[in-house]
């Protein structure tokens, strides 16, 4: 690896976090999306598919290794990416599917760019990174739409006691988000937006799903929203770091 990705630890690691809690959750989407897959096999597949999330996320917490890390879960999350394309052809008009579609691409988008950066080939490698942040641009304005559709489910989920009120920081998250995305797109300042977006979902962790994990801690659900937030700002962190300044 030719320089320090300080955003992949906390990818790494919450890659690491959600693929126990995958594995511990039959009501998560991994479990969902095996569903189908008759007998046994699909549980056959889901425990060779956690395992190697928590293999992929472990290996990123090393140089040597990060190579390796960013391709399994580059593999795993394009696979979950495209079987939530499946939940889009079925409920076409429900927006929450293509939401959770744009959720798994970003962390395609961080294992993209973990690549892109142990990329010997200089060009190859931007190459890489770009696409990486034009995807995560994508994935900003999915999760724009998304608190706009679902605005009072994501008013709710803000903690009362932060003023001035709870729509207005659904409101304001979701022009953060929209802003976010248009610098990423666009690519001025590109780098900021990004390094301000993953500190916006690291606070959404914190102050949303902490909380949460203290007074729910045996809701496994809980458990999966909170790594799942953190594995989305480790992957736009990742990100932030091969992005022009």
């Amino acid at each position: 690896m030719t320089k320090t990705m300080y955003g992949r630890f906390v990818f790494g690691a919450f890659a690491v976090m959600f693929g126990v809690v995958s594995l511990m959750w039959r009501g998560s989407d991994m479990w969902a999306y095996l569903h189908p897959i008759p007998g046994g096999l699909g549980t056959i597949v889901a425990w060779i598919l956690a395992i190697a999330q928590i293999a992929g996320g472990a290996a990123l917490l090393l140089p040597r290794t990060a190579r390796f890390g960013a391709i399994v879960l580059g593999f795993i999350f394009v696979l979950f990416a495209l079987a939530a394309i499946f939940g889009i052809i079925g409920s076409p008009t429900a927006y929450f599917q293509y939401g959770n579609f744009f959720e798994k691409l970003s962390v395609v988008c961080g294992a993209l760019a973990v690549y892109a950066v142990t990329e010997p080939n200089l060009a190859r490698s931007s190459a890489l990174g770009r696409v990486a942040r034009l995807g995560l641009g994508l994935c900003a304005v999915s999760f724009a739409l998304s608190q706009i559709f679902y605005l009072q489910f994501t008013a709710s989920l803000v903690p009362k006691w932060i003023p001035p009120n709870q729509v207005f920081w659904a409101n304001a998250t979701t022009a953060a988000f929209l802003l976010a995305a248009l610098a990423i797109l666009i690519n001025r300042d590109a780098r900021l937006a990004l390094r301000l977006m993953a500190a916006m979902l690291a606070l959404f962790g914190v102050l949303v799903w902490f909380p949460q994990l203290i007074a729910h801690p045996a809701a496994l659900g809980n458990w999966s929203e909170f790594a799942d937030t953190f594995l989305i700002a480790g992957a736009t962190w990742v990100v932030a770091e091969v992005a022009p300044v």
